[in-house]
């Protein structure tokens, strides 16, 4: 039995107990029942389901609810309709038939229902033997009840993408929801169906990133750009971080910019947890597809007369709608506007570092040889001078963003802290002449006036072959006497 019917059933129940409830409460006097019948007869009732329409009912009708009702514990269910016999029984498709649509939904389980009955309508041409073709409605609900659902169609898909099909098709999906403010956030880059053009007229297609709370649904921050890259992430998460504070535990696809070294060495540096949703499943992202549709649906639908779009003004009206509509408006799921959630649920956030040191986490880590004749090292072609202070080092390791490389780090690579940072070489400074002096890297000993001029070890070859007894193994010619020779 369908919901729909069995909410039918109750609803005309509560309507009968409705009419003969008072007989029930107040049973009449004897020889009364038959007249208080009638009266109940001449009325007029609103119908249960039917809005704005009127019934009556007989006499015969009334008394009969009333003797089924009477001596039952629950007169409510004693008033229901009587299930058919053949409930739940399918008789507009034989055994047959639904045998022949299994094995044609095995076959093509990306066809649509329409399509499944149009084949099945052609079969039963070809064999009248099966019997009367089903409605569309009928293998509708047929295939339905017994889960033959639409499905993706797998030809030409990635080994990857097959698995995520198959492990969505054997595991259930629910729903989360984090105890805490900023113990997940969601990040994602969504794009835009309008593009944008730029002060050369050249167009080019918009790309958002957006970083929600999956606690309170605020979204931290929002911002329009021209590619899906790391610097972009980058620039967009500093400024999330400096506006709400650092999170625990960060949630995002296996996009190129999320799995960059910059990203991932940023976000460990920072302890923060970066949990990667399963290859082809945006649905573990769900908040962050709901967003992107209040996004489309509410912002980009008001911006349609809006010609030519440039990426300043997307980005003000973006702001604008995102901090005085989106975060303060009733959110749908979680009943409050998501600034008040914020403000009020338990929060597990920590304070944001400085810019400086958001800069140097978020870096990629390498070890370079320094050349020696002239003090500097090499980073993707691009030569950067080392302080003379660390000359003596053959290895140095160095961090650096692959986007921006008008500086880098020397770190220490035991304790990774930073050591000094270094900007690219300046030839056309360094021809002026000017050089610094070179300043000492270690402490250098002067040799004592009354120091032995022979080293320890050339005495005690001399002494080990003193003690042998030969003479030296060479025939003297033309030499001085050794002054030194003790």
């Amino acid at each position: 039995m369908s919901s729909k019917r069995g909410k039918k059933l109750i609803e005309w129940a509560h309507f009968r107990f409705s009419i003969i409830g008072g007989l029930l409460a107040k049973p009449p006097d004897k020889g009364e029942l038959g007249k208080e019948i009638q009266e109940l007869a001449a009325m007029h009732y609103a119908h249960p389901i039917k809005e704005d329409t009127w019934v009556t009912f007989g006499a015969s009708t009334i008394e009969r609810w009333y003797y089924r009702a009477l001596n039952h514990d629950d007169p409510v269910k004693a008033l229901r309709r009587k299930t058919r016999a053949d409930m739940g029984k399918s008789t507009a498709m034989s055994a047959g038939l639904l045998e022949k649509l299994r094995i044609q939904y095995q076959s093509f389980q990306h066809w649509s229902y329409q399509l499944h009955a149009d084949n099945l309508k052609a079969l039963v041409e070809m064999k009248p033997d099966l019997g009367t073709a089903p409605s569309y409605s009928t293998v509708l609900r047929r295939m339905k009840e017994r889960g033959w659902y639409k499905k993706p169609s797998r030809k030409n898909k990635t080994p990857g993408q097959k698995s995520a099909q198959e492990r969505l098709e054997q595991r259930e999906v629910r729903s989360y929801e984090s105890s805490h403010v900023h113990a997940l956030w969601h990040l994602d880059f969504h794009q835009a169906w309008r593009k944008v053009v730029d002060s050369n007229g050249k167009w080019h297609n918009a790309h958002v990133l957006a970083i929600l709370d999956d606690r309170s649904r605020v979204c931290n921050h929002i911002q329009w750009y021209l590619g899906e890259t790391a610097d972009s992430l980058f620039h967009g998460l500093m400024q999330a971080f400096h506006k709400r504070g650092l999170p625990r535990a960060i949630m995002s696809d296996n996009g190129s910019a999320m799995i960059a070294h910059e990203t991932q060495n940023g976000l460990s540096r920072l302890g923060i947890v970066h949990d990667k949703t399963l290859p082809y499943s945006p649905y573990q992202n769900g908040k962050q597809e709901s967003f992107w549709g209040q996004l489309e649906g509410r912002l980009l639908a008001m911006l349609h007369r809006v010609e030519p779009l440039r990426l300043d003004f997307l980005n003000r009206v973006t702001q604008a709608w995102a901090e005085m509509e989106y975060n303060r408006g009733v959110h749908e799921e979680i009943g409050c506007p998501p600034l008040e959630r914020f403000v009020k649920e338990p929060n597990v956030g920590r304070p944001s570092p400085d810019t400086d040191a958001i800069l140097f986490a978020f870096t990629v880590k390498q070890r370079r040889t320094q050349r020696k004749s002239d003090g500097t090292l090499s980073i993707n072609g691009v030569r950067f001078e080392v302080p003379s202070r660390f000359r003596h080092f053959q290895h140095l390791y160095v961090r650096y963003q692959t986007w921006d490389l008008s500086s880098a780090y020397l770190t220490d690579p035991a304790t990774e802290d930073l050591l000094a940072r270094i900007f690219p070489q300046d030839k056309t400074q360094n021809a002026s002449g000017y050089r610094r002096a070179l300043q000492d890297s270690v402490e250098t000993a002067l040799p004592a006036e009354e120091s032995d001029p022979i080293p320890p070890l050339l005495r005690k070859l001399m002494a080990d072959y003193a003690e042998t007894g030969l003479p030296p193994a060479y025939i003297p010619k033309d030499e001085l006497e050794d002054s030194h020779e003790q």
